[in-house]
């Protein structure tokens, strides 16, 4: 008989509250709309929401109870508990120490750019191995973490948790839950720097994801990064493995070769060549790739087993997913990198850009948060990037105007307030043959720029099967 993935009595014993009634629950979920049944639901305090307010519509919706600190309304049995936030935490560390004695590895990624594709290779290069569980998008912050470690299940063998900050000293206690056998750092780029000040600052802060590591863990450093040599002295006396193209890393790029849909990629691996077809575009995914093996190799797996179900790996939306659209009469191709957005990760994306064979390139280009002063020069720096990989540039927001003025007047297509203004006229000059890359930071809502670029090749596909 399969246990479920919580019991009532673990659910009181992890988190100290109390059921009103007893209750066992196969998931966890902290949203109604991606609940499942026999979930446990968390109601958080968020920023102006309370999740006690939804505690009803959660029993409704199938869930098995609700962990909760405050009185509900609705038909069905709790968790009572001093704070949900809190709560949780406890569940994720009573979760965590339940993986350690049954077995379990635990993989931990962070980086300024890089961690969700690294984290989601890692969930099928692991699960070539044994049962894989990983955080769910970009789970990677205070509530995040300790989501993912109480979704783990009983019999995981390995668990990928993904690691964030936007401030300094948010790595520390995530990590220090989360113990990881394995802490990886994707790469250091100026990210938040807004809030950290400097990239020293950003690579301290990055670096702080060791602390956390259990007796005899690996760090795994990115090998060609200028700030190599800081990550190595915050490792302390940890193991370190490195990868990358630099010719001294543990796990090297030897050779890739490149074209418009991935990569052929030739790695050694602690002095053993490994090679495999990427179906991802772009070097970054190449690293991301070589970070992910040097992982493996780190957890003393077998590297050519982890190659076979990397070949399986694809880009994932809003972050390098490619989609076929309707235009007149005929199709485009959409490059949605929608997700987030900094120097490091706009220039990998329009080197993707500039690979595809196309009647036009076009990017769609939204500001990039967190820079503070560095802000505006950041942006205007990326015009020999565009230059390179453009035909026609379309921008949004304040700092994004920054570039629009730096490239060419050829080359500028339109520029608005907002990715809401910008979007119907994106959406309006698309035509066939274009491939459009679109990418922004989060909080420029690019995804509106998806939307409306989406609606409209459904109203084509639409139109062109009416007059059929």
């Amino acid at each position: 008989m399969m246990l479920p993935l919580w019991t009532a009595t673990e659910l009181a014993e992890a988190t100290g509250g109390t059921v009103s009634a007893p209750f066992d629950v196969d998931g966890v979920s902290i949203d109604t709309r991606t609940l499942e049944p026999f979930d446990l639901f968390v109601a958080l305090l968020g920023e102006g929401r309370d999740g006690h307010a939804f505690v009803a519509d959660a029993l409704r919706r199938g869930a098995a109870g609700a962990m909760v600190h405050a009185a509900v309304t609705g038909d069905g049995p709790t968790l009572r508990v001093d704070d949900t936030l809190a709560g949780l935490a406890r569940l994720g560390a009573f979760a965590r120490d339940r993986f350690g004695e049954n077995g379990g590895s635990l993989v931990a990624v962070t980086g300024s750019a890089g961690k969700t594709t690294t984290k989601e290779m890692l969930r099928g290069a692991l699960s070539a191995f044994g049962p894989t569980h990983a955080a769910a998008a970009s789970h990677n912050n205070h509530w995040g973490l300790p989501l993912t470690l109480a979704r783990t299940p009983r019999d995981a063998s390995f668990c990928v948790a993904e690691i964030g900050m936007n401030h300094a000293g948010e790595i520390a206690p995530l990590v220090r839950l989360a113990r990881p056998h394995v802490a990886v750092i994707t790469t250091i780029a100026k990210a938040h720097v807004g809030h950290l000040g400097s990239i020293e600052a950003i690579a301290d802060e990055k670096a702080s994801i060791m602390q956390g590591l259990e007796p005899g863990g690996v760090a795994v450093l990115p090998a060609d990064s200028p700030l190599l040599n800081r990550l190595r002295a915050a490792a302390g006396d940890a193991v370190v493995l490195t990868f990358g193209a630099d010719r001294t890393a543990d796990v090297r790029l030897v050779h890739s070769e490149a074209d418009e849909h991935g990569s052929l990629i030739h790695v050694d691996i602690l002095g053993r060549t490994a090679s495999l077809r990427l179906n991802a575009p772009g070097r970054h995914m190449v690293l991301n790739a070589v970070a992910a093996l040097a992982v493996v190799a780190a957890l003393g797996l077998d590297a050519n087993r982890a190659t076979d179900a990397l070949e399986a790996f694809m880009p994932l939306e809003g972050r390098g997913a490619r989609r076929e659209i309707a235009v007149d009469g005929g199709g485009a191709l959409l490059l949605d990198e929608s997700y987030n957005g900094n120097g490091a990760s706009m220039r990998a994306a329009l080197d993707v850009l500039r690979l595809q064979p196309a009647r036009r390139r076009v990017a769609v280009l939204g500001d990039m948060l967190e820079l503070g002063e560095d802000g505006p020069a950041e942006h205007a720096d990326l015009a020999e990037a565009v230059v390179g990989s453009v035909d026609c540039l379309f921008t949004c927001g304040k700092l994004m105007h920054n570039l629009f003025e730096a490239v060419p007047a050829t080359l500028r297509g339109a520029h608005a307030a907002d990715s809401a203004a910008l979007a119907p006229i994106v959406a309006a000059a698309i035509a066939r043959g274009d491939v459009v890359l679109v990418k922004g930071s989060l909080g420029s809502g690019m995804k509106r720029v998806i939307a409306a670029i989406e609606a409209a090749a459904c109203r084509a596909s639409t139109a062109a099967a009416g007059a059929a």
